[in-house]
């Protein structure tokens, strides 16, 4: 079992920049890829990024790619999500979810993650 807890999210103006974080419960962190989600106003739950458990691969939406940076610390457990450049249609709640780790590749799906936290917004304002 993990648990997942979010912070860092808040109101920020376009162009501008919020790190994420997700601290993790358990023994076996580095054990699990680690993946964001975010679903915003009346859209459906979709991929944002994800990192293998030792954090030598990563994956990333094509609408995020180069704004967005994922990393993890398993010495402590954590994940982070660096957003820089936000735009207004960033605005969402932001998920951590940790998943079965894979050596080839990255699950992108949310079937692929079976712990989630509890999410934060992010708002990004024109």
């Amino acid at each position: 079992q993990v648990q997942l807890v979010e912070s860092g999210g808040g109101l920020v103006q376009a162009g501008g920049s919020l790190r994420l974080s997700c601290a993790a419960s358990g023994r076996t962190f580095s054990s699990y890829a680690m993946g964001w989600f975010r679903q915003g106003p009346g859209k459906e739950r979709e991929f944002v990024a994800a990192v293998s458990g030792s954090g030598s691969m990563t994956d990333y939406a094509d609408s995020v790619k180069g704004r967005f940076t994922i990393s993890r610390d398993n010495a402590k457990n954590t994940v982070h999500l660096q957003m820089n450049s936000l735009k207004p249609e960033d605005t969402a709640v932001y998920y951590c979810a940790a998943g079965r780790n894979f050596p080839q590749f990255l699950r992108i799906d949310i079937l692929g993650y079976d712990y989630w936290g509890q999410g934060t917004q992010v708002t990004v304002s024109s």
